[in-house]
């Protein structure tokens, strides 16, 4: 029996959505495996292999488009500082933060991406929000504290948990400001051009600041450190970026957010499952308030 159009979306946002989901699992399983080697693994490191290995994928995807329409100037200058923005900084930030924060929260945090769009567009672009959107944002950032309360503290675990966080919101903050203003040139460019793009121009910086911070004795990491990593940019970052896209196309912004908001719980699941981290009754009523509070603002309500 034939899935159709809108069965196979569904099938491509669902396994795109835990694909993205484990992303923060194996960058924390990385840091993990280098440290019982005795040689922690940085952020930057990480960061790098991931972006090379995943960069013939786009390269890949970017020649399949060079019969496209070509891009403007101005154009260009956009999808510079997007991919510098929305993927390398952005990613950086959410590395950095994942050495002081577990897996689960953290996408939790970055979950709030939805969230931040919604106070940039009123900020920035006159967009007034409504009372839902309001309402959205109080249950969102309430739920929020009541998870991020149990952790921190004056201890220096405390003290670190809470630098964590603030990176990984940082992340977050980067990814709705790439949004915001990307979203005019996507239209233009196309968003499997976008992408492939946006991802190639980010593997730069992640390029230079490996070769200025690390030595090439930073590659030498344990066996396990690679098959991470060689997951990270191929299951966590090339098929997710194919099928959410493809996903979008079939079933619509609307329903994709539905399904978007079983990232978060699929990392905490597989959090506790992989790294034997637990939320505490607290922290787990706050994470119901933060995906029931971005699914109220990501989903449009239906005109009658």
């Amino acid at each position: 029996m034939s899935l159709g159009s809108r069965g196979w979306g569904i099938v491509f946002a669902l396994t795109g959505t835990v694909a993205f989901a484990f992303r923060p699992v194996l960058i924390k399983l990385a840091y993990g495996a280098t440290a019982e080697a005795g040689h922690a693994v940085s952020a930057t490191t990480l960061l790098f292999l991931r972006m090379v290995i995943a960069l013939p994928f786009f390269l890949g995807m970017a020649w399949w488009f060079r019969r496209a329409a070509p891009i403007a100037a101005r154009d260009w200058a956009g999808l510079a500082a997007l991919g510098f923005l929305g993927y390398y900084l952005a990613s950086l930030l959410d590395f950095l933060g994942l050495q002081y924060v577990p897996a689960g929260l953290g996408r939790l945090i970055m979950f709030l991406y939805p969230t931040l769009v919604v106070l940039l567009s009123a900020l920035f672009l006159a967009r007034r929000p409504s009372r839902r959107d309001l309402a959205a944002l109080a249950l969102t950032y309430a739920g929020i504290a009541f998870v991020v309360s149990h952790q921190v503290g004056a201890t220096p675990d405390g003290r670190l948990f809470l630098f964590g966080a603030l990176l990984i919101f940082a992340s977050a903050m980067c990814y709705a400001v790439y949004l915001v203003t990307g979203s005019q040139l996507v239209q233009r460019v196309g968003s499997a051009r976008f992408t492939a793009y946006t991802m190639i121009i980010s593997t730069l910086p992640a390029v230079a600041q490996f070769a200025l911070l690390e030595s090439r004795a930073a590659l030498e990491l344990p066996g396990a450190v690679w098959g991470y990593a060689v997951l990270l940019a191929t299951a966590c970052t090339v098929l997710p970026v194919f099928l959410v896209a493809e996903a979008l196309k079939r079933i619509g912004a609307n329903h994709f957010a539905l399904i978007g908001a079983l990232g978060p719980v699929t990392t905490v699941l597989a959090d506790v499952a992989l790294l034997d981290a637990a939320l505490a009754p607290l922290q787990v009523f706050g994470a119901a308030l933060v995906i029931g509070g971005v699914l109220l603002v990501s989903l449009k309500p239906r005109r009658h």
